[in-house]
């Protein structure tokens, strides 16, 4: 299968929050992404509105439905309940689910798919029932691939910062084997997989 690339807008509605101003404008770039060849739109919501906002979700949306029927949507975030109300609305075509605290920076472990299985069984069967397709975002471990298929997830993203935060090729290449064998784990199960964050 033939590897696809989803840009995430996030950066771009920072630089356009900073000064609250209309520019860079999130659907443009997103629009000049998909030109270009990409084959879907990333954002990740936070409760604090610091980069995406809401009307960017709904935004998004509408110009990818009308112009880019193809490509692909995946709203990423913890599911809290504003959350999920957000992703029933928008109907995207993935939900990705991180386990971020509200006030984290950003994106720094995968989910302890084991520890979490009741709450995210109970989310995963929701998001579903609603059209989207779940991926959980988890660690490079080959052992979490049975426990996201139990708990009904269709995919996984593996998180790859420690591999894009080191440069030295012994403990890189270290890195890449245990992504390569999260992700072959994972099409063993039946599982699409995603790898993202820090590439």
């Amino acid at each position: 299968m033939a590897t696809k690339l989803s840009v995430n807008v996030n950066a771009v509605a920072m630089l356009r929050n900073r000064r609250d101003l209309p520019w860079p404008d999130v659907v443009d770039i997103s629009r000049i992404a998909l030109q270009a060849g990409a084959h879907g739109i990333t954002v990740h919501p936070r409760p604090d509105a610091r980069h995406i906002r809401r009307q960017d979700v709904f935004d998004l949306v509408k110009m990818i439905r009308a112009d880019f029927p193809g490509a692909e949507f995946n709203i990423e975030g913890y599911p809290s309940p504003d959350f999920l109300e957000l992703v029933a609305a928008a109907k995207p075509d993935q939900a990705t689910l991180v386990p971020d605290e509200p006030d984290q920076s950003t994106s720094d472990h995968g989910w302890d798919v084991a520890r979490h299985k009741d709450f995210l069984r109970d989310v995963v069967r929701q998001l579903r029932g609603g059209g989207a397709r779940v991926s959980l975002f988890t660690d490079a471990d080959k052992a979490v691939a049975e426990h996201a298929r139990a708990v009904g997830a269709n995919r996984i993203e593996i998180y790859t910062g420690p591999y894009g935060h080191t440069f030295e090729t012994a403990p890189k290449m270290g890195h890449l084997d245990a992504i390569v064998a999260a992700a072959e784990s994972a099409k063993v199960k039946g599982l699409g997989v995603n790898a993202g964050h820090d590439l």
